[in-house]
């Protein structure tokens, strides 16, 4: 239907049940709000009792439904339901779940998934027991036949001393889950590698040369690749951001370790994407111990040698002679230059030096690019002819990318 940075808003209906996690269902809905989202929250009467309606009405900044027999004239036990584009149960207690499994509407919440053909997300939380319990396990069987999305829950902590499976999933992982749920999955079927951050190249065992790089837009665009449907395959050289669930991680340090996982894992990807800050250079020397100033001197004196090049060396097949047929490669390019048209000019120049199928470029300094939140981006083919702009947060940028790509 939409995706999460798209300028159209979404409706989406927060249901609430009453569990201990309903505190946590305040970042649930702050989240849709932060995404520009017009959220409306349904909370059980006990949902009520662990979270307060003026803090959910002021996050929300809709008011709280919770009366199954308020708004009878617009009809709104229904009415919520049917101008949903999605629903978000979080959390949902053992009785929500064995309540939405069995098709009980005696309450607002109830009526308003009935009611509904919005995709329906529900977050499970309660105690490692229930989870457990093969009524639970049935009910949610039943859920998942029915195409309800389940995110969680995850293991650790719970009320009390207890720790093990029924922890609610957090916030961030919710929304970002229930929004994937309306992307396309025009990614289905597809094995797509990526690689993220920036390798470094070790001086000695204490100190290296590196880069800027966070590895966020290349995170983003594992994010995004896997909520499109792709396999995704993550190299990560030294992430400075969380690495995405649910996609195949593997570290490594050096442009060697890099080159060497790239030539393994692009003999089965359709899709290699190189969004990696790779070293040029390395030490032509690595000391066993740490380099002393005092023996160092004033002055020290670097030689360095020459990587490999990653990226030429994939199109060509020197790195990876076992690529499939039909692959498509990326490349990316970091450049400084202000001048736009002279930094098109760089960018042409490497995409047919490369010999990638497409490049994205983007502008990088002292304050952009590398560690900000934010990036802009232009797509260019194997022709060197524009073929997609994006500008905005990364995961944004993301897809967009990989809307060139599909």
């Amino acid at each position: 239907m939409t995706r999460p940075d798209d300028d159209a808003r979404l409706r989406v209906v927060v249901g609430i049940s009453g569990g201990i996690a309903a505190y946590k269902a305040v970042g649930v809905v702050r989240g849709f709000v932060l995404a520009g989202h017009d959220v409306h929250v349904v909370a059980t009467e006990a949902a009520l009792r662990f979270v307060g309606r003026p803090t959910l009405e002021a996050i929300s900044r809709n008011p709280v439904w919770t009366d199954l027999y308020e708004g009878v004239a617009e009809v709104r036990h229904v009415s919520i339901g049917q101008s949903a584009d999605l629903i978000v149960i979080a959390p949902a207690t053992a009785n929500t779940l064995a309540k939405l499994a069995a098709g009980i509407a005696d309450d607002l919440l109830g009526n308003t998934v009935l009611a509904s053909s919005a995709p329906l997300v529900v977050a499970p939380a309660m105690h490692t027991e229930m989870w457990e319990n093969p009524a639970t396990v049935a009910n949610v069987a039943v859920l998942r036949e029915r195409g309800v999305h389940i995110v969680g829950p995850a293991s650790g902590r719970l009320t009390g001393q207890d720790s093990g499976a029924g922890r609610m999933a957090e916030p961030d992982d919710i929304v970002a889950a229930a929004l994937a749920v309306l992307l396309p999955q025009d990614l289905a079927g597809r094995r797509v590698l990526i690689t993220a951050g920036g390798t470094r190249e070790p001086l000695d065992p204490v100190r290296f040369l590196g880069n800027r790089s966070s590895g966020a837009q290349g995170v983003a665009l594992a994010e995004a690749a896997r909520d499109r449907g792709a396999q995704v395959t993550l190299l990560a050289a030294h992430l400075e951001v969380p690495a995405p669930h649910g996609v195949a991680l593997r570290t490594v340090e050096t442009t060697a370790e890099l080159a060497a996982a790239v030539a393994d894992a692009a003999a089965e990807a359709d899709i290699v994407i190189m969004a990696a800050a790779v070293a040029d250079y390395r030490p032509a020397e690595v000391a066993d111990s740490k380099l002393k100033k005092e023996s160092m001197g004033d002055e020290f004196a670097l030689r360095l040698i020459r990587n490999p090049d990653l990226l030429a060396g994939l199109t060509s097949g020197t790195l990876a002679p076992r690529r499939p047929g039909g692959q498509v490669v990326v490349g990316f390019a970091a450049e400084t230059e202000q001048d736009d048209q002279a930094l098109l000019a760089l960018a042409r120049a490497k995409a047919e030096r490369k010999g990638v199928d497409y490049l994205v470029v983007n502008r990088v300094g002292w304050q952009e690019g590398f560690g900000t939140g934010r990036n802009a981006v232009t797509v260019l083919d194997r022709a060197g002819s524009i073929v997609g702009e994006a500008a905005g947060d990364k995961l944004s940028v993301a897809h967009r990318i990989l809307d060139v790509l599909v």
